[in-house]
């Protein structure tokens, strides 16, 4: 009976000591994505950027650098934008993340400290390659999405460069992005992709538990997830892809209506002051403000 109650804590010490290390992991590779984010936008704003007809100015973070390809330009881009992804993504993925590592251990949600106690060394060992793998699928997801983002966006920079009656325009283009992502927080579209991320299935009870099967759902996640984001996305680039406070308000946005307790109303609220600012853009490109 003292043996067995003996092996039972050091079960759950075990336990406790992986989901600490979990934690102190998401920490850390929060922490490092932050300082990089932060240290690269430092490094963008001392380049300096174009000024461009209308009044405003160009990222460099488009074009090649000064003896720069436009492979090693874009993959500069990709990378810094993978980075960039962790840091703001982070904050809303780490509960699902959390309750997926719970889940592959076989307690979920409500397991108790006597099912958890069960799991050995290998088996939180296990739970933690599967986890590591599901979220590489996951920020997998938005590292692809910033190859799309930079071909876009030198191909839009490219045309403002040769014709500046479309430079011209982008003030106003930039208003109506906003707008558009201000009222995108409204549409029942907006609303089931935000419920599928609220809950976030595991899947680790009705799929088998393999590296193959956490690699899908961290993929399945992170598609679920940029839909959703679709217009921050939108908005984050096109008011200016390496500017912090744009970046945080958009982090804090997205976070807020993952995990409030209602999240629908948080999008509403956010989505009116999101017009608002649309609508402020749209007046001073128009020169009424």
């Amino acid at each position: 009976m003292a043996y067995a109650s003996a092996t039972g804590s050091g079960h759950l010490m075990r336990a406790r000591v992986g989901e600490l290390v979990f934690v102190i992991v998401i920490a850390a590779l929060f922490a490092a994505s932050v300082a990089v984010t932060i240290v690269w936008c430092a490094s963008m704003s001392k380049m300096g950027a174009m000024p461009m007809p209308g009044g405003w100015t160009m990222s460099t973070a488009w074009r090649p650098m000064c003896g720069q390809t436009w492979a090693r330009a874009a993959a500069s881009f990709v990378g810094m934008w993978a980075v960039m992804m962790v840091a703001m993504m982070l904050p809303s993925f780490a509960p699902v993340w959390w309750r997926y590592r719970r889940a592959v251990r076989g307690t979920g949600e409500a397991g108790g400290a006597g099912r958890a106690g069960r799991v050995g060394l290998a088996g939180e060992l296990r739970a933690g390659g599967l986890s590591a793998l599901m979220g590489i699928g996951y920020f997998f997801v938005w590292a692809v999405s910033g190859c799309a983002a930079f071909a876009l966006g030198a191909a839009l920079t490219a045309l403002e460069m040769r014709r500046p009656v479309l430079a011209r325009g982008v003030p106003l283009a930039i208003g109506l992005v906003v707008l558009s992502g201000g009222a995108l927080q409204f549409s029942g579209w907006k609303a089931r992709r935000l419920a599928c991320c609220r809950k976030a299935p595991t899947c680790a009870q009705t799929q088998p538990v393999d590296a193959r099967s956490a690699w899908r759902h961290g993929v399945s996640v992170g598609l679920h997830c940029s839909y959703c984001c679709a217009g921050f996305t939108a908005i984050l680039l096109a008011s200016g892809v390496m500017d912090l406070p744009v970046m945080a308000a958009v982090t804090a946005a997205i976070t807020a209506e993952r995990v409030a307790p209602d999240g629908a109303r948080v999008a509403h609220a956010i989505g009116v002051v999101v017009l608002g600012v649309g609508a402020l853009l749209i007046a001073q490109a128009l020169g009424f403000a």
